[in-house]
């Protein structure tokens, strides 16, 4: 159980209204979170792209070729047959990572979804929207 549920199972289990600054907060501190998600999220899949480039540039070559791969700011010279092994385990980590990350990112914007219903929030684009749909009917 993560430390915010323990606070708002403990906020309604005293039946306390919770006060709109902690309501606003908790929502913002909701988007940011998706938005840290989404860029980490981003981050990974342009390394996976670069991954699965440099996988299929070296698939064809001669294993005995020589290859040169930065471990750690330091060029290191090691054979296609070295390289590849690790390009592709890398490669299938990132995938798992993506993935459990886009779940995680699923499962917030859900919580965030639910967290503005639940006290009616509207952001300022939602509230524009709204205004001009009752001025225009």
């Amino acid at each position: 159980m993560s430390e915010h549920d323990n606070t708002t199972s403990a906020t309604e289990s005293t039946n306390k209204p919770i006060d709109e600054k902690a309501v606003i907060a908790k929502f913002n501190n909701l988007q940011s979170e998706c938005s840290t998600l989404i860029n980490k999220i981003t981050e990974l899949e342009q390394d996976r792209n670069e991954h699965q480039l440099v996988e299929e540039t070296l698939k064809p070559l001669d294993p005995k070729r020589r290859a040169f791969r930065l471990l750690g700011g330091v060029l290191v010279e090691r054979t296609v047959e070295e390289v590849l092994p690790s390009i592709s385990d890398n490669l299938q980590n990132m995938e798992k990572v993506i993935e459990t990350l886009q779940s995680q990112l699923k499962n917030k914007n859900k919580e965030m979804l639910d967290w503005k219903n639940k006290y009616n929030i509207r952001t300022a684009e939602e509230a524009d929207a709204m205004r001009r749909q009752m001025m225009n009917a």
